[in-house]
């Protein structure tokens, strides 16, 4: 099992007074009727959904979405490749946080064979200009790296093979990646030196450490948005003009066994 730097105890202080930043800064986002695209990409196991779970645990679930889109249909195949991902961008006030993103195109989709050179190539010619017509039309775009070394890639597919609560994040696609990690840091390396632009640069987090990832990533985007606090407007609860009411309910029963007799 992983043995973090950091004791939950620590890693939970340290995490709340940020959370509660990112509650100011989603109020600031719906106050100024912003959208926020957060793109969070990285090696399978290197801590995304954890990274994305930790950043809305407190946040309104109707105005915080996560988009971990599966694979395409024969429909969506056909489509402009950025068609189905544009219809998850956020409207005024929203916050949209992609578990993976079009950049599946510049890395598993290149690495395990699903695309075409051409089609990477031409995806990558593409990107810049798309996501530069995204910034230019107001959106905020913040694209995350989790950086993972093998080993620690390794133990965590080991635990996740052991425990049969965490076996689903475990895919046969991520078993035949396992031997593909210098193809996927090439891949990766490419990507960068082709999408890294001052409108909508990356940011590369170690993830060694996940929790210490975490924090890192969530202080970062805090960070890049400085001027986001919003007066809370306080809601008053005023004491009942009447008697409580009790509820009334019936006994439950215990359920049947359904061993056979």
């Amino acid at each position: 099992m992983t043995v973090s730097r950091l004791k939950r105890k620590e890693y939970e202080a340290a995490l709340e007074p940020l959370q509660r930043e990112l509650v100011g800064l989603a109020r600031w986002i719906v106050a100024e009727k912003k959208r926020l695209v957060v793109i969070v990409e990285g090696r399978d196991s290197a801590g995304k959904g954890g990274t994305i779970a930790a950043i809305r645990q407190h946040l309104n679930p109707r105005q915080v979405r996560t988009v971990a889109l599966a694979k395409p249909t024969e429909r969506e195949a056909g489509q402009w490749y950025f068609q189905r991902y544009v219809e998850h961008l956020p409207t005024a006030g929203e916050i949209v946080l992609f578990d993976r993103s079009w950049y599946n195109r510049a890395g598993v989709e290149q690495v395990m064979g699903y695309a075409s050179q051409d089609q990477v190539a031409a995806f990558l010619g593409a990107v810049p200009s798309f996501e530069k017509m995204l910034v230019d039309d107001g959106i905020i775009l913040l694209k995350y790296w989790l950086c993972c070394d093998q080993a620690k890639q390794e133990e965590r597919f080991a635990e996740r093979h052991k425990d049969p609560l965490k076996g689903w994040k475990l895919s046969p696609i991520d078993v035949k990646a396992r031997e593909q990690y210098d193809a996927y840091t090439q891949a990766r390396e490419v990507m960068l030196a082709a999408t890294h632009r001052p409108g909508a640069p990356w940011t590369l987090v170690d993830f060694n450490d996940q929790k210490v990832g975490r924090l890192t990533l969530i202080r970062d985007l805090l960070d890049r948005i400085p001027d986001h606090h919003v007066v809370e407007e306080f809601v008053e609860l005023p004491a009942l003009d009447r008697k409580l009411s009790t509820e009334t309910f019936g006994v439950v029963k215990p359920l049947k066994s359904f061993e056979a007799e």
